[in-house]
């Protein structure tokens, strides 16, 4: 693709670039949204944040780019699903699935 943007003027080059912004962040939220699909609250899953020890835990909440994940030594991250795995039961071999027990909701 040879797009020629030498003849654009500052006030064009300015408004190309906030729709190419625009439109990259847009495909990256699409991308996360996907990959957050493909987990569900209650999974149980695993991740390695930088500079800790592995975390195994249960998926809380869905969040607009991350999901919250409580760990199980009772610790809350808010973790992008890229950086997510499943734990698969050893017993089984099936996906591993987490008890939620339902909060009552804000009044």
């Amino acid at each position: 693709m040879d797009i020629d943007i030498s003849k654009l003027d500052e006030a064009e080059l300015v408004e190309l670039n906030r729709r190419i912004v625009a439109r990259l962040k847009y495909l990256q939220e699409a991308r996360t949204h996907h990959q957050m699909l493909s987990f569900n609250v209650g999974d149980r899953v695993r991740f390695h944040p930088p500079g800790h020890d592995p975390k195994t835990g249960v998926i809380v909440k869905y969040n607009r780019k991350t999901v919250t994940v409580v760990t199980d030594d009772q610790h809350q991250w808010n973790v992008a699903p890229v950086f997510l795995s499943r734990v698969i039961d050893a017993d089984s071999g099936e996906v591993a699935s987490g008890q939620v027990i339902p909060l009552p909701t804000k009044r």
